[in-house]
């Protein structure tokens, strides 16, 4: 049985419109499939990516201004496309949880992979699918870089449990237990990990999904 990975960008998964693509995509593949997961990119070119307005809300709360607005914006946009896929995803609760870290001494790399973290666990309740969390499973070295031994390690155990899952991309887990991020873009070295550690047959990376 054949293992592919593929990884999708932000602009692949801004809307429920895009998401219907790719699952699509993904529902015509055969034997044990990976998917790694973007945040919602822009819907249209005066729109922002919801990385971007994650940074606002985090730079908001740390300067003890009013994120609440700008969470919202963010809020709505998870929850039009879950209640448009028809997904079973709580998007008041992760919320909550997330409002909650705002409040009390947030975290950069934690805001900065919540587009990640969230949009994967709708693509995954939207498909059927597992989903797989990397900070269970990627994880960082005390000098940031990856630590690709022990990441290979429990990943690859993780994904023998399923022949179906959505990984989210992005981030990890840091030496200290904190979630920690990539640089900018860093889903595609997410995808190059869970390729790796499944063994794939086939990696690929979907920059943008049309028709």
């Amino acid at each position: 049985m054949k293992t592919k990975t593929l990884k999708f960008g932000g602009s692949s998964l801004a809307d429920s419109a895009q998401f219907r693509k790719v699952s699509r995509i993904i529902h015509e593949q055969t034997g044990r499939v990976y998917v790694v997961a973007s945040a919602p990119g822009k819907r249209n070119r005066e729109d922002t990516k919801v990385t971007d307005m994650l940074y606002d809300c985090y730079e908001l709360a740390k300067a003890g201004k009013d994120f609440g607005p700008r969470l919202s914006e963010i809020q709505t946009r998870f929850s039009d496309i879950a209640k448009d896929l028809g997904a079973d995803f709580d998007c008041a609760a992760e919320f909550e949880t997330i409002r909650k870290h705002l409040s009390s001494g947030p975290e950069r790399d934690y805001m900065a992979s919540r587009g990640e973290y969230l949009n994967s666990k709708l693509l995954a309740s939207s498909l059927g699918f597992d989903f797989v969390d990397p900070a269970t499973c990627v994880f960082f070295n005390a000098d940031g870089t990856l630590n690709a031994t022990k990441t290979n390690e429990v990943l690859g155990k993780a994904l023998e449990g399923t022949d179906k899952a959505v990984v989210a991309g992005f981030y990890g887990l840091g030496s200290e237990g904190h979630i920690k991020t990539f640089s900018r873009g860093g889903s595609d070295v997410t995808g190059a990990i869970v390729a790796r550690a499944s063994k794939s047959d086939v990696y690929e990376n979907w920059t943008d999904v049309s028709g």
